[in-house]
C-alpha cells in the first residue's frame, strides 16, 4: 500500500520560510520521480516542483529562486524548502508520485502566508 505523508506546513509571515517533508512508503522510492503540487482556494491544483529519480529538478516560474526541492533516498523523504514566502503561496501543498492509474497523493499540508 502506497502512503505519502506530508508535514511541515503552518502559518508564516511574508518573507518567512518553511520546509515541507513528504515521507513515502510502499514504493521503490529511489526509482520514483516525486513532485509537490499546491491548491489555493477556488483554484486548480498546480505543479510547484518535481525531482526525477536522478535528481533533476524543475520549478514553476513563480517559485524559481525561492523554493528548493530535494530528496533523501535513504529516508524515503522528499523535501520542499520554501524561502521568501509570499501571500500568493498560501495553499494546501500535496506530495505526488507516479504509479497506479493517476499516481499517488498525500493528504496535503496547509501553508498560510499572512501578516
Amino acid at each position: 500500500q502506497v502512503q505519502l505523508v506530508e508535514s511541515g506546513g503552518g502559518l508564516v509571515q511574508p518573507g518567512g520560510s518553511l520546509r515541507l517533508s513528504c515521507e513515502a512508503s510502499g514504493i521503490s522510492f529511489s526509482m520514483n520521480a516525486m513532485a509537490w503540487y499546491r491548491q489555493a482556494p477556488g483554484k486548480q491544483r498546480e505543479l510547484v516542483a518535481d525531482i526525477s529519480r536522478g535528481g533533476t529538478t524543475m520549478y514553476r516560474d513563480s517559485v524559481k529562486g525561492r523554493f528548493t526541492i530535494s530528496r533523501d533516498n535513504a529516508k524515503n523523504i522528499v523535501y520542499l524548502q520554501m524561502n521568501s514566502l509570499k501571500l500568493e503561496d498560501t495553499a494546501v501543498y500535496y506530495c505526488h508520485t507516479e504509479g497506479g492509474s493517476f499516481g499517488y497523493w498525500g493528504q496535503g499540508t496547509q501553508v498560510t502566508v499572512s501578516s
